[in-house]
């Protein structure tokens, strides 16, 4: 799954990835997010896009439809199932997004003891930025927020090697797909066969232990992505399921 993230870059360097037009490439801040422990609840960049191109709102991270009362919203959505349950039918047709990001973390359960949690984070190789397929309602046109308004990250069953930390994964996009996604010019049906088959695999990605003070959301600083204990930045092997570890 995904319940925490990071987003440090600044959004030009996000959007700059999409490649983005010149007059696109305007709307976004060329400084720092900063932010290194987001979770739900909280507002996050999100992009969209409208008929004259890529958009970003922050938007909060968890959703959940008019007439869900009662109930926490939902952080994340299975693609196994977002494009046929009621929950996620409004904004499955009209609400595509992309969450970028730098990274996310998972939680580790130890084998010795299960009290026991170690964070990891988890990157593209490189430190690239990365972005997480999504829905949501948000404002379009600048349109001024709205009650109700938040977005889902989606998630699939994570592929051999990322099983090492969870055995759910956020759906991440590679740029070219990235922008396909949120093109109205989409069809749902393509939209589905994209984030089912053709987002990011383990071999895409590197991971690493870090400081259980991410644990607290207050702890919002680049200290809480620093390598920690085993000083390893693991990897899984391009020809095998085994993972492979650089020391350091």
């Amino acid at each position: 799954m995904c319940g925490r993230l990071s987003q440090y870059h600044g959004l030009h360097e996000f959007a700059a990835v999409l490649n983005t037009s010149p007059e696109e490439a305007t709307r976004f801040s060329d400084q720092p997010i900063g932010r290194y422990n987001v979770a739900p609840s909280t507002q996050v960049a999100l992009f969209h896009q409208d008929d004259d191109g890529l958009h970003a709102e922050p938007v909060v991270w968890g959703w959940a439809p008019h007439w869900a009362t009662g109930k926490a919203p939902a952080i994340n959505a299975r693609v196994e199932t977002v494009s046929t349950g009621n929950y996620f039918r409004s904004i499955w047709k009209t609400g595509r997004a992309l969450v970028p990001a730098d990274g996310w973390y998972e939680w580790k359960t130890s084998p010795d003891n299960p009290k026991l949690k170690q964070p990891y984070f988890i990157r593209l190789q490189g430190d690239q930025p990365l972005f997480f397929a999504s829905l949501g309602q948000f404002p379009r046109g600048g349109a001024e927020a709205r009650k109700g308004d938040g977005f889902v990250i989606l998630t699939g069953a994570a592929d051999a090697g990322l099983t090492e930390v969870h055995d759910r994964k956020p759906l991440v996009l590679l740029p070219e797909l990235a922008r396909a996604w949120v093109d109205p010019a989409t069809s749902l049906a393509e939209a589905e066969d994209i984030a089912r088959y053709h987002v990011a695999l383990a071999d895409a990605f590197e991971w690493f232990p870090v400081s259980k003070e991410v644990g607290n959301v207050r702890n919002d600083y680049p200290g809480v992505i620093e390598v920690r204990q085993a000083r390893a930045l693991c990897f899984p092997a391009m020809s095998s399921t085994r993972r492979r570890c650089m020391q350091w």
